[in-house]
């Protein structure tokens, strides 16, 4: 190792920082952070270290650095643009022994500054040595992505026990497989969903009592997987993907979505399309709760949202009414990552200043929509399931009083690498996709702001030569 890691704890202890300018004031902040008191010694200050001067934040001193600037100090910094100065608190700091850092002179430094995951109480630092501050700064991002906000709310809880724990459990060994059994059961994910309370209660339960009923117990996590692309997948689904023990997945999940589950994990194909179902509903919500009853981590990945036109609501009620422990991951709808991706703003203050969700297909298979109101100008219409109805939702806008040249977008596959937009009017669509291979998923988007998708498009798919296929020039087909 070319640095020893370490962690200072330096609040309000007193930090020297030579400098006045714009990278001193990048290490002010960092270290306020941690609650130094610092005092600047500069000719002159920026002004973001004036306005920390005014309110209090730090001390300052006009003028050039004199050795008797150290005095009481636990930490230095230099970071002047002179190279005379710079080294002169180097030598200062050296001969009083105190940790001392020249910013971005690795050969004068007693320590450096890591690029920093702040989780307060947790801290992930990451070095180079100096080498390369960009590596480092690339390598925390990509920590930032695995390491939930939430780890430092439950390092706080986890730090209330740890008196009771020493007490249950004298024996270190026993004490470090105990956190681990906590650790990698449900208390975690207890918090980090926001139920601080209930883990708390099964951490004390399983300090008195020993290994619980709710500990034993899975949980179901129910995922909104997004239209398609899996970059759009938030942090926590992710995370839960790969703790899974089981996954069930319906037809409108990505190969590339699925192909980030946890790889042991055993899948289960519910998905449905139309007039087929490979699994009823009834029955996927028993088998979320009975997976879950027999202490398995379930994860049910559902297409887009699980709550716009997904049942989550459906599955989730069976799992509330037996007592089964379920939070519920919010996705990209499609509605907003096909438009998005196909350049169609949902809203525009000069086209639509309102946006309609609905659904092509009721439960009993009727396209009974309320025309009417669906009709009106200035709004965006996005129609879920509507490809097989797409004639008679044409001919009812039109007989409600739509304009049969208003704009029409038809999406399919939204977000992947085969997205293809066809773009025609409510009197043409059909047509123009008459004899055409359209399949699901698709998604139908009506309104004044299609018409900005030729000039919006910025999505690029990998079969781009199919894209547009169906667009304005039917003779392309």
């Amino acid at each position: 190792m070319d640095y020893f890691p370490i962690f200072l704890d330096i609040k309000k202890r007193p930090v020297l920082i030579v400098g006045g300018g714009e990278i001193a004031a990048r290490k002010v902040v960092l270290l306020l952070r941690a609650q130094a008191h610092i005092t600047i010694v500069a000719p002159k200050l920026s002004d973001g270290l004036a306005a920390l001067l005014v309110q209090g934040e730090i001390a300052y001193r006009a003028g050039d650095f004199k050795d008797d600037d150290l005095n009481g100090c636990a930490l230095v910094v230099a970071a002047t643009d002179d190279a005379l100065v710079n080294r002169a608190v180097f030598d200062a700091a050296e001969k009083r022994n105190l940790p001392v850092n020249v910013v971005d002179c690795p050969e004068l430094c007693r320590f450096i500054f890591p690029s920093i995951v702040d989780r307060s109480p947790v801290t992930v630092a990451v070095s180079t040595s100096g080498t390369s501050p960009v590596l480092a700064r690339l390598l925390r991002a990509h920590l930032e992505t695995m390491i939930p906000a939430s780890y430092g709310r439950l390092a706080t809880l986890l730090a209330t026990f740890r008196d009771s724990a020493k007490a249950r459990f004298p024996a270190m060994k026993q004490r470090r497989h105990f956190w681990e059994r906590i650790l990698q059961g449900p208390a975690t994910e207890m918090v980090f969903s926001g139920r601080e309370q209930d883990a708390t209660q099964l951490i004390q339960n399983a300090l008195d009592h020993g290994e619980t009923d709710a500990e034993k117990r899975g949980e179901v996590a129910l995922i909104g997987a997004g239209p398609g692309d899996p970059d759009l997948l938030t942090f926590r689904a992710l995370r839960l993907m790969q703790q899974a023990d089981v996954v069930l997945y319906d037809r409108l999940v990505s190969k590339e979505v699925l192909d980030l589950v946890r790889r042991e994990a055993d899948q289960i194909y519910v998905g449905k399309k139309r007039d087929y179902h490979a699994v009823r509903q009834q029955e996927i919500n028993q088998t979320l709760a009975d997976l879950a009853k027999e202490g398995k981590r379930v994860v049910r990945l559902k297409g887009g949202d699980p709550f716009i036109f997904g049942r989550g609501g459906e599955e989730i009620a069976t799992l509330a009414e037996q007592g089964v422990p379920f939070q519920v991951v919010p996705g990209i709808t499609a509605a907003s990552g096909c438009a998005s991706y196909a350049g169609i703003p949902l809203t525009h203050r000069d086209y639509a200043q309102s946006v309609r969700f609905v659904t092509g297909q009721l439960k009993d298979g009727t396209i009974n929509l309320d025309w009417c109101s669906l009709a009106q100008p200035q709004q965006t219409i996005v129609i879920y399931m509507g490809l097989k109805g797409l004639p008679v939702i044409c001919e009812q806008l039109i007989k409600h009083g739509a304009d049969d040249a208003l704009p029409v977008a038809l999406i399919q596959q939204g977000t992947t690498v085969h997205q293809q937009v066809m773009t025609a009017t409510l009197s043409t669509l059909s047509g123009v996709i008459k004899g055409q291979e359209v399949h699901a998923p698709t998604l139908l988007i009506i309104g004044e702001v299609v018409s900005l998708h030729e000039k919006l498009a910025w999505f690029n798919p990998v079969d781009s030569s199919s894209r547009h296929a169906f667009g304005r020039d039917p003779e392309r087909l």
